[in-house]
């Protein structure tokens, strides 16, 4: 711990040396004799130090007072470096001043793999040309430039996405009074329009997956809806079928859940593994008493946009990246190609019109030893890959 004489005894040497105060607070002493304070501390991962002064400028007890605030920045979720880009450029309120403070302040309702291609986007097409702009200057034909450089590329999707982005930006700074008006409302139509997917997004990696995962696991909206985002994964039913799950339907000892399947039409059994029984405990004391697990409006399931209106609150494009839906394709294929398991099996889980020569009342409880063993091992296949960084 560092001490006022401790800082004029120290001495300077042929290289720079360091010496530590406490709670991150080091100071620099230089070969020509200066005395710096850095911060260092650790943000996403990454070890960072951050400039506090010179001394004696900077008393040892300024250094320390200084050394709080950004800790105290830490302790809420901030980056002191990042904060400390946005109050310098604020007074300006320039495009990225602004982009800056909008994605602070909404970022961390988002799953961090958006959250980092958001802002990776930005940095990229959009600051280089429109971030020392005053934003309340910014016009419709500026953006449209900006987006149709972008498309000259050949990725008129990234277009579209950099100019959404754009507009909330823009939005921020009208309702926070540094604009007047947001020019991307004048650019419908501007761009081609992206041709619609026929398939139900879903991510197409085991990384994706994780990422997605690790979002669920972040989810900061009510108790139903983070289970059933966690549910839909390790059960990859169809959504419809999980909001109307009721507790009639659901053994817990035995570890089962039976219903008619919607499509088919025919009984289904899906085979709950140990994570799944877990999420279902824990929100037997909320809904327990009643009908429906899920329950929205008393006696009455939780909407059928309730999952996708979800995902698109913490930042997922649901037409491109993924819906509730997306999880019985995710399945499908990481099952296959990655565990090795049969089609034919995976296919009957899926609740899919299979061919049996017993007759399709036989389909329910068909492969259940099988389908058992498999429900389980996806389930701790998805639980290694939230723990794993790939």
């Amino acid at each position: 711990m560092l001490s006022d004489s401790k800082i004029r005894a120290a001495k300077p040497k042929a290289k720079l040396y360091k010496i530590a105060d406490e709670r991150g607070l080091v100071m620099l002493v230089m070969p020509n004799g200066s005395k710096l304070w850095r911060f260092r501390y650790r943000f996403d991962g990454k070890e960072q130090m951050l400039s506090l002064g010179v001394y004696p400028d900077i008393t040892l007890a300024d250094a320390r007072e200084r050394r709080e605030e950004m800790r105290r920045k830490l302790a809420h979720g901030q980056d002191p470096a990042v904060q400390r880009r946005i109050e310098q450029i604020a007074k300006a309120d320039t495009f990225e001043a602004v982009a800056r403070e909008w994605y602070q302040k909404f970022s961390g309702q988002w799953v961090p793999m958006h959250a980092k291609k958001v802002w990776a986007r930005m940095e990229k097409d959009v600051l280089p040309w429109l971030g020392t702009r005053p934003i309340a200057d910014i016009t419709a034909p500026e953006v449209l430039t900006v987006a149709r450089r972008i498309e000259g590329r050949g990725v008129l999707e990234t277009a579209h996405r950099a100019v959404a982005a754009i507009g909330q930006v823009m939005r921020y700074a009208v309702a926070t009074g540094r604009a007047q008006m947001d020019p991307t409302a004048s650019l419908r139509g501007a761009l081609p329009p992206i041709k619609t997917k026929k398939h139900m997004a879903a991510p197409t990696s085991s990384k994706q997956v994780a990422e997605i995962l690790r979002g669920f696991e972040a989810f900061k909206g009510t108790l139903q809806v983070g289970i059933a985002l966690r549910l839909l994964p390790l059960l990859f039913c169809r959504p419809g079928e999980l909001r109307q799950m009721k507790w009639a339907e659901v053994d817990l000892d035995k570890a089962e859940w039976r219903f008619v399947a919607s499509k088919t039409n025919v009984d289904h059994l899906v085979p709950l593994a140990t994570q799944a029984v877990a999420l279902l405990r824990e929100l037997q004391p909320l809904t327990g008493k009643k009908v429906y697990v899920f329950e929205g409006r008393p006696g009455r399931p939780l909407s059928d946009a309730a999952i996708n209106a979800a995902l698109k609150r913490m930042g997922y494009d649901t037409q491109n990246e993924i819906t509730g839906h997306g999880w019985r394709a995710v399945a499908r294929t990481l099952l296959a190609e990655e565990l090795g398991f049969r089609p034919e099996v995976i296919e009957h889980q899926l609740a899919h019109a299979v061919p049996d020569t017993l007759g399709r009342a036989y389909n329910r409880t068909k492969y259940i030893g099988e389908r058992k063993h498999m429900m389980q091992v996806w389930a701790d296949y998805l639980k290694g890959l939230v723990v794993k960084r790939l």
